[in-house]
């Protein structure tokens, strides 16, 4: 097969012996594959992929159609379209899959946009509902709100009843923010537009300590974005003055059962909602296997809403 290689910080495509499927896993011939914050970092040697993944071959999500099943396996059949989020390798025109982390792709779904779903959906889902526990009526702020987990999010948090403010740095995205179902207000001086029952962090440091002034009481900080910085200074008097709680999430080294309780939780409230047109999957850009590296310099350059996609024939 043909993989998205990493080879001292390029990217080559090169050939790799096909993988085969172990006991309760699928082979998923892969059909689209999205880009996110991890591959970039795995790139250049700060996020190395957890042990059993494949460690030169990036991709943290994908979809497709299975191709062979190893013993055990009884969710899937030949032929079903799938997608799931994968510890690296999604970036690859095989992909061996467990199914208890696979996902039925929705009819409602294409390709491009099946392949930019597992990752962000299943991210956002978890801190918003199970990190945070985001109840309706709660006042929710997500920061970095243009991209693919603040763009779930903010569908999400509008889905469950909450009221969304959003910040979006870049002016010509926020109409596109906005009508995800979001205020968007500008990411100096949001505090202004506070109080907020649940924080979304996805841009990092600078954001703590206004977060922190912005909370409700007993508001929820919930951190799973660190881009613009990972150290910030914290006023734990303000933050025990509104019982307030911060807390970090990632979802790549975390164990099958833990991966599985959350694509189950996807499974039952996300793809309804995708089923019935609620939550979409904004795709900024898409590239061929081949323009691999085109996709990661449109994804680092930022100013886009949403996904950028690989596809595969």
């Amino acid at each position: 097969m043909r993989a998205v290689t990493i080879d001292e910080g390029r990217l080559e495509i090169r050939d790799h012996p096909d993988p085969e499927p172990g006991a309760g896993e699928v082979l998923v011939r892969v059909r689209a594959a999205g880009l996110n914050g991890g591959d970039m970092m795995q790139r250049r040697g700060l996020y190395p992929a957890p042990p059993g993944a494949p460690q030169d071959i990036p991709g943290l999500e994908l979809a497709g159609e299975v191709a062979a099943m190893g013993p055990g396996v009884t969710r899937f059949a030949d032929g079903d379209r799938v997608m799931a989020v994968v510890a690296g390798g999604g970036q690859a025109e095989l992909a061996v899959v467990h199914e208890r982390l696979a996902m039925p792709v929705p009819e409602a779904l294409g390709w491009p946009e099946a392949g930019g779903f597992p990752e962000v959906f299943t991210t956002a889902h978890d801190a918003l509902f199970t990190q945070a526990a985001l109840a309706s009526g709660d006042r929710l702020l997500v920061h970095g709100a243009a991209g693919g987990v603040g763009t779930a999010a903010v569908q999400l948090g509008r889905g469950a009843g909450a009221r969304v403010t959003a910040t979006v740095r870049n002016e010509a995205l926020r109409s596109g923010v906005e009508e995800l179902g979001a205020t968007v207000v500008e990411p100096e001086g949001f505090e202004a537009h506070g109080p907020f029952d649940v924080v979304l962090e996805l841009v990092g440091a600078p954001n703590l300590a206004p977060n922190v002034g912005a909370l409700a009481t007993g508001g929820r900080i919930v951190v799973i974005g660190i881009s613009a910085g990972a150290k910030a200074e914290l006023n734990l008097g303000a933050l025990m003055g509104t019982r307030g709680t911060v807390r970090g999430s990632t979802l790549r080294p975390r164990p099958l059962e833990e991966k599985a309780l959350a694509a189950r939780a996807v499974e039952r409230h996300v793809l309804p909602l995708v089923e019935r047109g609620a939550v979409s999957v904004p795709i900024a850009d898409t590239f061929p296997l081949d323009q691999a590296e085109d996709a990661y310099d449109r994804f680092a350059e930022g100013g886009k809403l949403g996904k950028v996609v690989l596809t595969l024939r």
